[in-house]
């Protein structure tokens, strides 16, 4: 006779989702992933600094990452889950889950099932007109002399890369840290 296995019902958890041991990676993955999605559109912008010309017509638009957080997921209080829920229907399931479904604290309260952290929402483009400039052999110029020109302000985008860069480094050390701190979990 096999077993069914036990999961806790007091710590329900998604398939999908970290242990809660692996949260602090998680986040900070989530975190670097964003943060090298910001630096490869601030290269983007960099990049296309001077393009007056682009497949869509017109100059290049500044490119800009929205993020967003991600929100974590909440389950139902262990104490408000129906006996035996995740238990298996073996003999003497019921007798565990009215143990495991003794309520712990306030049953008011709804436990955090995944981790948060932080996603690309999405790119957009900034609509903001960029300078004209007089440069009447441009190809580009319009009938008196002027091109429009893309709105990348360079020193914006160097200073939203080295914000990036140091959020980055940031979100680098803790991934480390907490990596650190697993190892020597395991070494006890």
């Amino acid at each position: 006779m096999t077993i069914p296995p036990i999961t806790s019902p007091i710590l329900p958890q998604r398939p999908d989702a970290p242990r809660p041991m692996f949260s602090a990676l998680a986040i900070s993955a989530s975190g670097l992933s964003a943060q090298r999605a910001r630096m490869d559109i601030i290269a983007q912008n960099l990049a296309n600094a001077e393009t007056t010309r682009t497949p869509q017509g017109g100059p290049y638009q500044r490119h800009i990452v929205n993020l967003e957080p991600v929100e974590p997921q909440t389950t139902a209080p262990a104490s408000l889950l129906p006996p035996g829920a995740g238990l298996g229907a073996g003999p003497g399931a019921s007798a565990i889950a009215s143990l495991a479904m003794t309520p712990i604290g306030n049953p008011a309260v709804e436990e955090i099932d995944t981790t948060g952290g932080v996603r690309v929402a999405s790119i957009t483009q900034d609509k903001t007109d960029g300078p004209m400039v007089y440069d009447p052999g441009n190809p580009d110029a319009d009938k008196n002399g002027y091109v429009h020109m893309p709105n990348v302000n360079m020193t914006d985008e160097l200073m939203d890369l080295m914000n990036a860069r140091r959020i980055y480094e940031a979100n680098a050390t803790v991934f480390q840290a907490a990596r650190a701190m697993l190892h020597k979990a395991i070494d006890i």
